[in-house]
């Protein structure tokens, strides 16, 4: 039997997961590389969401993460978590993450879930939480660049789903070019 913390916990990290299994594979420039006009990429992604955890798990409890960020300083670059610079490599960005997840997970076990905190950035009406909705948070902020991450994957060699032994993929293997064509000309069809 599970505890609703726990589920929570399990929760975050399958999200935490599936972002990193986006990587596995890709060359140092695939993961970098902007294929949306917003300049989303893998790399960047994983690395906003590090920082983001970071703040969520440390600053709102009081537990700040002991590491600079220095894309969070006052005179950084705008967007500058959201992309990787050339010095900074794949091994340091997993790294980090991988260092604030034991962060976040020290404050998720020294906390109860009705444990208070406040939220330095939000609106001062809506600042104070507690460490059940900030899980909540986190596992919603997670999947959603997760989901961001599947689709730039997909768009750089094909592959989808949360990891690569259970995709969530149903087991049959479509035709993905005729069914993308099926669904285009229903579009075209409904749209006159």
């Amino acid at each position: 039997m599970t505890s609703p913390k726990a589920d929570l916990q399990r929760y975050l990290q399958q999200g935490r997961e599936a972002l990193l299994w986006k990587l596995d594979g890709l060359s140092e420039y695939d993961v970098r590389r902007p294929l949306v006009p917003t300049g989303t990429n893998l790399l960047g992604v994983v690395k906003h969401v590090a920082s983001v955890e970071a703040g969520y798990f440390g600053d709102t409890f009081g537990r700040p993460f002991p590491e600079p960020l220095p894309w969070f300083a006052p005179d950084a670059e705008d967007n500058a978590d959201m992309w990787a610079t050339a010095e900074q490599s794949r091994e340091d960005v997993v790294g980090l993450y991988r260092r604030v997840w034991a962060h976040s997970d020290a404050t998720i076990d020294a906390l109860e879930l009705d444990s208070p905190g406040r939220v330095p950035w939000w609106n001062p009406e809506t600042n104070t939480v507690t460490l059940h909705r900030i899980l909540v948070h986190m596992i919603a902020e997670t999947h959603r660049h997760a989901g961001h991450a599947d689709l730039v994957r997909e768009l750089i060699d094909g592959a989808v789903g949360m990891r690569a032994d259970a995709t969530n993929i149903p087991g049959v293997d479509p035709d993905w070019a005729a069914l993308r064509d099926r669904i285009e000309q229903a579009a075209r069809d409904a749209a006159g």
